[in-house]
């Protein structure tokens, strides 16, 4: 979708615009969504206490959580193309925020895991969230704020990490409530959260710099709905379409994985947990563990970046570059943090690891707006629900008995060091990065202007 009056630039402390308001709403959505959807992974070590859960049944939850997302991301593609990213982020809210809240009525694995599955529709919150920043702003900016957004979203991964225990704990130790109920109440809360975020979202943004498409449509102004009908069979048809959805599998899908497992893997396979009691050990290594997700407060905005400055320097096929690099970096940073056995390492290495794995996320997102403007819910959608392929297919490695968690994050490093060649597949036509080239420098042009404006008023 190709809109009029996009943004170029990013004022943070701004939200007089419709631009920066939809940029804030977008990343804070994405957040509450990321926040409830792993809310339950660091308490998991109380529920596998309480539910006798075995390790392969452990592992289903871990596919589980990201299996109906890969559905939920083509569909919410779709959608955005047609009812545009408000009023599918306020549905998606509202509706996803009643099984966040609803595991709390689990009792067995049965239950817990068919709750788990129905949290993870909320994970196609990811897609609208590029979709609306992709609208919103120019070719100059567009992977900067894709990529901001994203990662101040999936720092709720992180954030959840570090919270979720606290708020178990405040339960448990404060209101005197019982382990068990206390993360069952933990997970009300979450849920509560992203409903009203639901709410918020309807009344705050609009679809795009000119309008709701709803209204936009009415006016004369946009195209009818039905004019986008096979823009998702067109992105099927192409390849590039295919291969990034291998590569984003290849760093989100490793993302969600270790969303799903670093809390358990620290308890379980470092000794500086075995002598603290429930409580102490899920806070400890939901701390350590946070340390992941927390990355993204600034190291997928670098990946956006940095696809930017090499799209400005070298065109789109500089972008394809800059994902190249950091994908096989983060292969080999995943490699190293799976061999670390003391904790004093651990750390270290999977914060470079981290950085690696954000950067190449964000660098995914500085190409996807260029693959097909006209189908970019559906190109967004597909490669977004790649990356939640990538996490089901890293599942199965996890709950295989016969291999121990170290070992499966040394296969799937040695993995993403060869997927990472897949993207000599992206390339781009002389008249698709001729047209990138005019766009870029009318919007620097149009920034350059706009700042000659702004400080001749000031003088």
């Amino acid at each position: 979708m190709d809109t009029a009056q996009k943004a170029t630039r990013i004022n943070l402390f701004s939200v007089s615009t419709p631009q920066m308001r939809a940029f804030h709403m977008s990343w804070f959505a994405f957040f509450l969504c990321f926040f409830a959807w792993f809310g339950i992974a660091p308490l998991m070590k109380v529920v596998r206490e309480e539910m006798s859960l075995t390790r392969e049944q452990i592992g289903w939850c871990i596919i589980g959580s990201v299996s109906i997302t890969v559905f939920a991301r083509l569909f919410i593609g779709w959608l955005c193309d047609r009812i545009g990213p408000r009023l599918a982020y306020t549905g998606l809210l509202l509706i996803g925020s009643i099984p966040v809240m609803g595991i709390g009525f689990a009792h067995d694995f049965t239950s817990f895991l068919l709750f788990r599955v129905a949290i993870g529709f909320i994970g196609a919150s990811f897609v609208i969230t590029q979709y609306h920043t992709s609208v919103m702003f120019a070719p100059n900016c567009v992977g900067t704020a894709n990529a901001t957004s994203a990662g101040w979203g999936n720092l709720g991964g992180g954030v959840t990490q570090l919270v979720m225990p606290m708020v178990f704990a405040g339960f448990v130790t404060l209101l005197g409530f019982s382990e068990s109920v206390g993360w069952r109440a933990s997970m009300f809360v979450a849920g509560l959260l992203c409903a009203a975020t639901g709410v918020a979202y309807y009344f705050l943004t609009q679809d795009s710099p000119a309008g709701n498409y709803k209204d936009l449509r009415a006016a004369g102004k946009m195209p009818e709905s039905k004019s986008v009908n096979g823009t998702f069979l067109e992105a099927c048809r192409d390849y590039r379409v295919w291969s990034l959805f291998v590569i984003y599998g290849a760093c989100f899908g490793i993302e969600l994985t270790i969303n799903n497992v670093a809390a358990l893997y620290f308890v379980d396979y470092f000794d500086h947990f075995k002598s603290m009691d429930t409580v102490q050990a899920v806070g400890t290594a939901g701390l350590i563990a946070s340390l992941f997700g927390l990355m993204n407060i600034f190291a997928r905005t670098l990946g956006g970046i940095f696809g930017d400055m090499f799209g400005e320097r070298w065109g789109l096929s500089g972008r394809v570059r800059l994902l190249f690099i950091v994908l096989f970096c983060e292969g080999l940073a995943l490699m190293l943090f799976s061999r670390m056995s003391i904790l004093t390492l651990a750390i270290p290495s999977l914060i470079l690891f981290s950085l690696f794995v954000q950067m190449s996320e964000g660098a995914t997102f500085s190409v996807v707006p260029f693959i097909n403007k006209r189908a970019l819910g559906s190109v967004s959608g597909i490669v977004g629900a790649g990356g939640n392929a990538g996490a089901v297919a890293a599942g199965f490695l996890f709950k295989a008995e016969v291999i121990t968690w170290p070992t499966a994050l040394l296969i799937l490093g040695a993995l993403v060091t060869c997927i990472s060649f897949l993207t000599f597949t992206v390339r781009f036509s002389e008249e698709a990065e001729q047209e990138a080239r005019e766009a870029t420098e009318a919007a620097l042009a149009d920034r350059r202007r706009t700042v000659e404006l702004a400080g001749a008023a000031v003088t």
